[in-house]
């Protein structure tokens, strides 16, 4: 009987030592599979998190101004180029009050969020993009903020 419960102790142990052993394979499994990727790395040091804002056109007449298609086409020809890792586009209400206007302009507005290293390389992307919206449209600005970040993929 002694046997019995020493042999069932034991394979119940080892058992346990295989659940263990193929759970931990598994979660090292997923987690390398960026490894070694600069664009997606697995901590970071360095990087920047950019929103970019950019009025599309009146909110209460979205007959008027920049439509989606314009708005992808943009983003295929002057965003996804300099940056085709990834990147979040979430539309947003916005109010702007340019230079020498009396009323503040309701808008409907796109907000573009880029993490990436901080480099100069990067930051001059950011600007030709803005560059690139601003005669794209006349726009006399596209809102920058940029912040540091904790980033891990």
């Amino acid at each position: 009987m002694r046997l019995r419960v020493s042999l069932f102790t034991l394979l119940i142990a080892l058992h346990i030592a295989g659940c263990v052993q193929h759970h931990g394979a598994a979660a090292s499994a997923t987690a390398p599979t960026l490894a070694g990727d600069t664009q997606h790395p697995g901590t970071s040091q360095n990087w920047v998190d950019t929103k970019l804002y950019f009025g599309l056109g009146p909110a209460d007449h979205p007959e008027q101004g920049i439509n989606e298609t314009e708005w992808r086409a943009f983003l295929d020809r002057e965003v996804t180029p300099r940056f085709p890792s990834g990147l979040s586009v979430l539309d947003v209400y916005g109010q702007w009050q340019g230079k020498d206007q009396k009323q503040v302009e309701r808008l409907r507005s796109k907000m573009l969020i880029i993490l990436y290293a901080d480099s100069t390389e990067n930051r001059a992307k950011i600007d030709a993009i803005r560059a690139a919206w601003k005669m794209k449209t006349g726009d006399q600005s596209v809102l920058r903020v940029t912040e540091p970040a904790d980033v891990s993929f």
